[in-house]
C-alpha cells in the first residue's frame, strides 16, 4: 500500500481530475447499459412470453405463474419478493452490488408496468404479436431478448434480483458461472410447472426458454471475460505505469529495450487486461501521452491472480 500511495502522490492534478471524470462517466455508462438490458428483458416478457402463457425459471417465472393463476400482474409479486431478498443480500454482496440490484429490480418493475400498459389491447389483454399458434417462435424470441438483456446487466455488475442474487452469491465464492447457477434454480422452478398446471407443453416451453436464456447469458458474459495484451511505448511511461497500477489496478511488467534505429533506451510496459477495459486503457494512455505507441493482441488464455483459475 505504501508504494501505491507514493505513486498516487506523484500524479499531476490534471491526471487525477481526468481519472475522476472517467470514473463518473463509467458509472453513468454502467447504469445506461443496465437500463438498456432491463428494457430488452422486460420486452421479452411483455411482448412474447406473457401473451403466449410461457413461464420460465427465476423469480420472474414465479411471478408469471402467479399472474396466470390469479391475474395479479407479475411486477407486483416480483417487486415484493425482491425487497425481502435484497435485505438478506446486503451483508454478503455489499452495498455497491445491492444498490445496482435495487435499481435493477425497481427499474424492471417500472418497465414491465409501462410496457404492459403500452401493449394491452382495448379488452385489457396482451396481444399475441406473432399470431396464434406461434408459441415456439415466441418462446425463442422472448428467451433471446431476456438472455441478452440479462447478460448485459450482469456484465456491468447489475442484477435483476431474484435468483440473480443467489447466483451472484455463489459466483462470488465458487468458480461457477452465474448462468449455470441460474440454470439449476430454473430447473427446479420449471419442473414444478407440471404439478401446478398438469400440462407438459408448458414444461417443455419453460425448459426451452430456460436453456436459451442461460446460454445467451453465458455467451454475453464470456465476451467480456476475454483478455487482451498491451505493449505500450511512451516517453511518459512512468505516469502511465502509475495510472495502470493505481487507478485501473492492473499489473504492469517493465521491459528494458533499445530502439534499433535511434539507439535510445526504451521502457516497454506490458499489460494484460480484460477486453472490456481496452477502451479505458486507450483513453487513459491518450490522456497522458497522445503520441504513445501501443499494440494490442488477443490473449487466448490468461490464468492467475485477477484472471481465471488454473484448471487441470
Amino acid at each position: 500500500m505504501g508504494k501505491i500511495s507514493n505513486l498516487r502522490a506523484r500524479l499531476t492534478p490534471e491526471t487525477v481530475n481526468s481519472w475522476r471524470a472517467t470514473t463518473v462517466w463509467h458509472e453513468i455508462e454502467d447504469y445506461a447499459v443496465i437500463t438498456f438490458g432491463l428494457s430488452l428483458y422486460a420486452l421479452g416478457w411483455t411482448a412474447f412470453l406473457l401473451p403466449y402463457e410461457i413461464a420460465s425459471g427465476g423469480l420472474t417465472g414465479i411471478s408469471a405463474i402467479v399472474y396466470y393463476l390469479t391475474g395479479v400482474e407479475m411486477q407486483y409479486t416480483y417487486f415484493g419478493i425482491n425487497v425481502l431478498l435484497i435485505i438478506a443480500a446486503i451483508k454478503v454482496l455489499g452495498w455497491k452490488f445491492c444498490i445496482k440490484t435495487i435499481y435493477g429490480f425497481t427499474m424492471l418493475s417500472v418497465m414491465l408496468t409501462l410496457l404492459q400498459a403500452l401493449f394491452h389491447d382495448a379488452e385489457g389483454h396482451l396481444p399475441q404479436v406473432l399470431g396464434p399458434g406461434q408459441d415456439f417462435m415466441a418462446c425463442i424470441i422472448g428467451a433471446g431478448l431476456c438472455g441478452v438483456g440479462l447478460g448485459l446487466v450482469f456484465q456491468h455488475s447489475g442484477s435483476t434480483g431474484g435468483t440473480d442474487i443467489i447466483a451472484a452469491i455463489v459466483n462470488k465464492y465458487k468458480n461457477v458461472s452465474m448462468g449455470r447457477v441460474i440454470l439449476l434454480c430454473d430447473l427446479i422452478i420449471v419442473s414444478s410447472l407440471y404439478f401446478i398446471f398438469h400440462d407438459w407443453r408448458r414444461v417443455v416451453f419453460g425448459f426451452t426458454t430456460m436453456f436459451v436464456l442461460s446460454y445467451l447469458v453465458d455467451y454475453v458474459l464470456n465476451l467480456a471475460h476475454q483478455s487482451v495484451q498491451f505493449f505500450i511505448i511512451s516517453r511518459r511511461h512512468e505516469l502511465i505505469k502509475q495510472a495502470l497500477l493505481c487507478d485501473l489496478h492492473r499489473g504492469v511488467t517493465l521491459i528494458h529495450a533499445e530502439g534499433a534505429y535511434s539507439g535510445d533506451d526504451v521502457e516497454i510496459l506490458m499489460v494484460v487486461a480484460r477486453r472490456r477495459q481496452s477502451v479505458e486503457i486507450f483513453r487513459m494512455v491518450k490522456s497522458i501521452d497522445p503520441k504513445a505507441f501501443i499494440t494490442q493482441t488477443k490473449a487466448a488464455g490468461v490464468f492467475g491472480e485477477g484472471f481465471d483459475k488454473i484448471k487441470v
